[in-house]
């Protein structure tokens, strides 16, 4: 584990930035303090928030450049558990390697930023923090129960789940037929954008910058009054905050997470209170 935490300002890369990396340090405590205050362990387990855009480079080479420098302890992935073997499988054709003129990272070809992300962090545990999963469901249910909510909502919701359900499976299964067969299958299609992981960093990282600003200024000017995806995002998230806030203090080492560009605010505002 690094003495410090790897923070954006550190790093000589434009796709590295505040924008899209956070740091939230969780300092250990001796559970048999000699005063009346605990006294702080020297031991820190830094999480590193990683936001990104599904499939752009820039998200690509974020994750791959960072989970190489911190190489962490545990690689979270905003993915359901199912579709981790997939993404394993995927990562087989990535790779990072020390050349004379730096390190050298070379994608996969399937999977964007969440099979890069294992192909860099080679020894890490992977887990998979999306829903759906049996917390997230508990938890939705009880939601649901508590705040009594029509019964149009609750079968939009169970519908958007099953949705969600179905995929996980079709990666789970894609994973299985991949490993057992010389076809690579894919479960969903890559997204195109006007830039490629052959560009240089800084025009990746504008690129980049400009999808999110079109697409949260375009969210911005949409009501969205669906209160079934309330429901579902405000729990997901919730089970992420939580997931993630158990994996870091039960590891002694450094976590990297990718998440959702749109997810990231909120789950670094909580963790850092939590802290």
């Amino acid at each position: 584990m690094d003495e410090s935490p790897l923070l954006p300002e550190s790093v000589d890369d434009p796709r590295i930035t505040g924008q899209f990396c956070r740091c939230v340090s969780d300092a250990r405590t001796d559970p048999t303090p000699t005063d009346s205050e605990p006294v702080a362990d020297a031991d820190t387990s830094t999480l590193y928030l990683l936001g990104v855009v599904h499939d752009h480079p820039a998200s690509i080479g974020r994750v791959m450049r960072v989970a190489d420098e911190v190489d962490p302890d545990v690689l979270a992935l905003e993915l359901p558990p199912a579709a981790l073997p997939l993404y394993r499988v995927y990562a087989r054709n990535g790779a990072v390697t020390e050349t004379a003129g730096g390190t050298e990272f070379v994608p996969p070809s399937r999977g964007g930023e969440m099979s890069a992300a294992i192909s860099a962090a080679t020894d890490a545990s992977l887990v998979g923090i999306d829903a759906p999963n049996w917390s997230f469901l508990r938890r939705l249910v009880t939601r649901l129960v508590a705040d009594r909510v029509s019964p149009g909502t609750a079968r939009r919701l169970l519908s958007s789940l099953g949705g969600a359900t179905r995929d996980a499976l079709t990666c789970r299964i894609a994973a299985t037929l991949t490993d057992a067969t010389s076809m690579t299958i894919t479960p969903d299609e890559q997204i195109e954008y006007d830039c490629s992981f052959d560009d240089p960093p800084a025009e990746q990282a504008s690129h980049e910058r400009a999808h999110v600003a079109s697409v949260q200024a375009l969210l911005g000017s949409l009501e969205t009054t669906d209160s079934a995806l309330a429901y579902r995002d405000e729990t997901r998230e919730q089970c992420m905050v939580d997931r993630l806030a158990a994996i870091q203090t039960e590891t002694d080492g450094d976590v990297v997470a990718v998440v959702g560009i749109d997810h990231l605010d909120r789950l670094a505002d909580e963790l850092a209170v939590g802290s």
